[in-house]
């Protein structure tokens, strides 16, 4: 069967291909289409391209099509993910992160992230949340209810 999106890098192209590859820096799905790009470019099929990567033949077939229609950093880059929007936005999350570095209630020895959520939604920051946001925004920061020495600021804003 022929190609219908054939795959000719110019010099540059292979060479941008081969030193994001080499430093290895960049996401794996980014890294994954480069090596498409370089394997289609040296005549590889696309069964032997998904075999040699571990990967479906849409997904070469969709990376040749891309490059051949938008170019190269559009074949690379990734489309934005559909999915719920943060519970948390960015002034809410950095309250939160403070919240969780101050002294915790009067009886306790440290946060938790129930009464970290609660605490959110007493003080009005959110109308209501559940612990598991709370998690991932201090999984994010590297931060712990209770650990001390997070790094993060002592005080919490005046007022939100």
């Amino acid at each position: 069967m022929r190609k219908l999106y054939l795959v000719r890098l110019t010099s540059a192209e292979r060479q941008t291909l081969r030193s994001l590859l080499r430093a290895g820096t960049a996401q794996a799905r980014r890294l994954t289409r480069a090596r498409i790009l370089l394997l289609s470019d040296g005549g590889k099929t696309d069964a032997q391209i998904a075999e040699a990567l571990c990967i479906g033949r849409a997904t070469v077939e969709r990376t040749r099509k891309k490059y051949a229609q938008e170019g190269l950093e559009m074949a690379l880059q990734e489309k934005p993910r559909p999915g719920a929007k943060p519970k948390l936005d960015e002034r809410q999350q950095a309250y939160l992160v403070a919240l969780a570095c101050s002294e915790p209630p009067r009886g306790r020895t440290r946060w938790t992230l129930e009464l970290l959520a609660r605490e959110l939604v007493r003080r009005g920051v959110v109308d209501s949340i559940s612990t598991e946001p709370v998690r991932l925004v201090l999984k994010k920061t590297r931060s712990s209810p209770g650990r001390s020495g997070s790094g993060a600021s002592r005080g919490l804003p005046r007022s939100f």
